[in-house]
């Protein structure tokens, strides 16, 4: 399989940015997770930038902010590709403080606010609730608990209205359009961006270079299966462009969408396989199989996000008929080959 092209191999030092096609500069802000980065887009537009995607809402990202926004005024728009903190942080702030619309999807905008406010299913202990039914062991439950609201934490505040984007809607920023692809499995409707005049798409977290995507089951959805919706949506990626410049929010711009989309089937066909052997020596809980699916240690929050990962990995399974399940007098799910 053919190795990616990386045209820009430095990432841009904090409150600096690199032009990667005409109007279009790439930014990087500091994250304190183990993914200490994301990659942030100016789009120039008429009279001014569009911002898409935002960093997450501290003070240390702001004020980087506050820098750039020197040599980027006016700002005429944001955009989201979807709600997660480290992308949607500094919307609210961003979009007041230059008087302007928030542009993103309907499932992304009304997830933002429920996350925000712990309703609908969105709490820690619902998540975890699904975990403990998966099978994780009760001291990482420990663990994990009592964490509070780390997204109202990183989220302090989120836009009251919104521009609504619809999967396959265009839309002009400056001199070009942008053709909305809405997909599926990370996030509710994550929104990327493709220009056919700049050949390049503003991929959100569908299309990472060097790593995969987390696609989990949450409590909202927990007899979800987001890894089909997920693989069926970078599959769409085959009808761009094979030369397409990929915009990622982590890790960096990259040719070779094509290749990137069957590396990825290719990790999950892997991992179904590495599942298949182990279900075939008996019956296994997603707790159980975490050391089959990640081989380092995990952290509190790693473990967090593994979880859910593994549960879609055996959802997966089940619903394409090739494991079975049941849950046991412990009402503990465990899963076996078929």
């Amino acid at each position: 399989m053919s190795a990616l092209a990386y045209p820009y191999p430095d990432v841009p030092p904090p409150a600096a940015t690199v032009e990667v096609a005409r109007g279009i500069h790439w930014l990087s802000m500091p994250l304190p997770f183990a993914l200490d980065h994301i990659n942030l887009w100016l789009v120039e537009d008429e009279g001014g930038w569009t911002i898409v995607d935002t960093g997450i809402g501290n003070a240390q990202t702001r004020a980087l902010w506050d820098k750039l926004l020197e040599r980027f005024e006016p700002i005429r728009r944001v955009i989201l590709t979807h709600y997660h903190p480290d992308h949607a942080g500094n919307a609210s702030w961003l979009c007041r403080r230059f008087g302007v619309e928030l542009w993103t999807t309907q499932g992304e905008y009304l997830t933002a606010h429920a996350v925000a406010e712990s309703a609908a299913g969105y709490t820690t202990d619902a998540v975890l609730s699904v975990f403990r039914r998966n099978g994780l062991e009760d001291s990482r439950i420990a663990a994990m608990s009592g964490r509070g609201n780390r997204y109202k934490q990183l989220v302090p505040e989120f836009p009251h209205s919104y521009r609504r984007i619809i999967d396959g809607d265009r839309v002009r920023i400056g001199a070009h359009e942008w053709l909305a692809i809405v997909g599926h499995g990370h996030a509710p409707e994550h929104l990327s961006l493709y220009c056919k005049a700049l050949n390049v798409v503003i991929a959100g977290d569908m299309l990472l270079s060097t790593i995969s995507t987390n696609v989990s089951v949450w409590s909202i959805d927990p007899e979800g299966d987001p890894l089909r919706l997920f693989l069926d949506s970078i599959a769409r990626y085959r009808a761009l462009p094979a030369n397409v410049l990929v915009l990622p929010s982590h890790g960096k711009p990259f040719r070779g969408a094509h290749e990137r989309v069957a590396q990825l089937e290719s990790h999950h066909r892997e991992r179904f396989a590495e599942l298949k052997q182990e279900l075939g020596k008996g019956e296994r809980s997603a707790g159980e199989l975490l050391t089959t699916l990640f081989k380092r240690p995990l952290d509190a929050h790693q473990t967090f996000f593994a979880m859910g990962e593994a549960i879609a990995h055996l959802h997966y399974l089940y619903y394409a008929g090739e494991a079975r399940r049941s849950a046991g007098a412990d009402g503990i799910m465990r899963y076996a080959a078929r």
